[in-house]
């Protein structure tokens, strides 16, 4: 009599997040992307009020502070173990942020323009899908460890 072998079919992506590294990694990430918010919330005022500097310059030298330390520690604590080079990596992440802000801005946009929602909550809410947006890109394509 001839056994018959199983082959087990690869994961699907989906299937491939539903694993318990993977929500180490996501749980990971939302500390660093925590600290981050509060390091350029913390970069901006210093900038403002001690520095004297333009608000959207601010914005914009606080958004890089906050996501090249949001990049430095996602990828060795969140995304341990990438092979992806240190420059491209972090070339990448910042077009990912670039992508993440397009995504927060219109989506924030579009609740407080045909919600009630208080600006804040839709604030809050918004972060959490771009949060995971911009997680499921970089655990993918950037640091490549999904």
């Amino acid at each position: 009599m001839t056994g018959s072998i199983e082959v087990s079919a690869k994961p699907s992506a989906l299937e491939r997040f539903f694993t318990l590294r993977v929500g180490g990694m996501l749980a990971r990430n939302t500390v660093v992307s925590t600290a981050a918010l509060l390091l350029g919330l913390a970069v901006l005022w210093a900038l403002v009020e001690y520095g004297g500097m333009d608000e959207v310059l601010a914005t914009a030298v606080s958004f890089l502070v906050a996501q090249t330390l949001h990049y430095l520690l996602g990828r060795t604590w969140v995304f341990r173990g990438t092979d992806r080079t240190f420059g491209t990596g972090y070339a990448i992440f910042l077009l990912n942020a670039g992508m993440g802000l397009v995504i927060t801005v219109s989506l924030f946009a579009l609740l407080v323009e045909y919600t009630p929602m208080h600006f804040l909550v839709a604030r809050v809410i918004v972060s959490i899908f771009a949060g995971l947006a911009m997680f499921v890109v970089n655990a993918t394509f950037n640091f490549r460890r999904v």
